[in-house]
């Protein structure tokens, strides 16, 4: 499975800071704590549900959201990225109470046959591949959040990326700037993420219908 990056979307549209957000924001604070669990340990949970697909039936592959239910539970749903460089615009069904969980840019480092591979390697070879990001965007029905290089998420251990498509992907690390939304109310809502590293730049977008 290639590494998984969420990419670049610029929009105009008027700007809203992450710091003093009014009550009622849809975006939860990088460290707060979603049904007992860290938004770090959300990440690596993202990362293991990407990686329990094969690239042809996975919701990251999928251009219009036709897979965006599968192989979701609990209490937060997860949004795909992309595979490749063109902008992705997606339709998702989604219940009602529900967070939200989706990187706006992500990578992963995992083994590659014939190569060896540590923990310690990992993570740094993660850390530095997401270390020039710029241009997160994060737009929810019309307004842009910034100061968004604070949602920056890495994992604390190495995990095994196929632990769900049993096993076999171990050490993997991942990196990157997550979102965790609130869970929105019933109706029709419009969410655009992105950002850029050195080499990626890609745009995600959703139209997703709380029921």
């Amino acid at each position: 499975m290639k590494s998984i990056v969420i990419r670049l979307l610029v929009l105009s549209l008027p700007v809203f800071a992450l710091a003093g957000e009014p009550a009622g924001s849809p975006l939860v604070s990088p460290s707060e704590k979603i049904a007992g669990q860290s938004q770090v340990d959300w990440s690596r949970m993202w990362w293991q549900w990407a990686g329990s697909f094969e690239q042809d039936e996975s919701p990251v592959s999928d251009r219009k959201g036709t897979r965006c239910h599968l192989r979701q539970e609990g209490a937060v749903w997860f949004l795909a990225g992309t595979y490749g460089s063109g902008r992705t615009i997606r339709t998702c069904t989604v219940p009602a109470d529900r967070y939200l969980f989706f990187p706006m840019i992500n990578y992963v480092v995992f083994p590659v046959p014939g190569l060896s591979l540590s923990c310690e390697l990992a993570t740094k070879k993660a850390a530095a591949d997401t270390a020039e990001v710029s241009s997160l965007v994060l737009e929810v029905d019309g307004k842009l959040f910034k100061n968004l290089e604070v949602h920056r998420q890495a994992t604390r251990v190495c995990f095994d990326l196929a632990a769900q498509a049993g096993g076999g992907m171990a050490p993997s690390a991942g990196n990157g700037y997550d979102i965790m939304l609130r869970p929105l109310r019933r109706g029709t809502h419009t969410l655009n993420f992105g950002g850029r590293l050195p080499e990626f730049s890609q745009a995600v977008t959703y139209t997703l219908h709380v029921e």
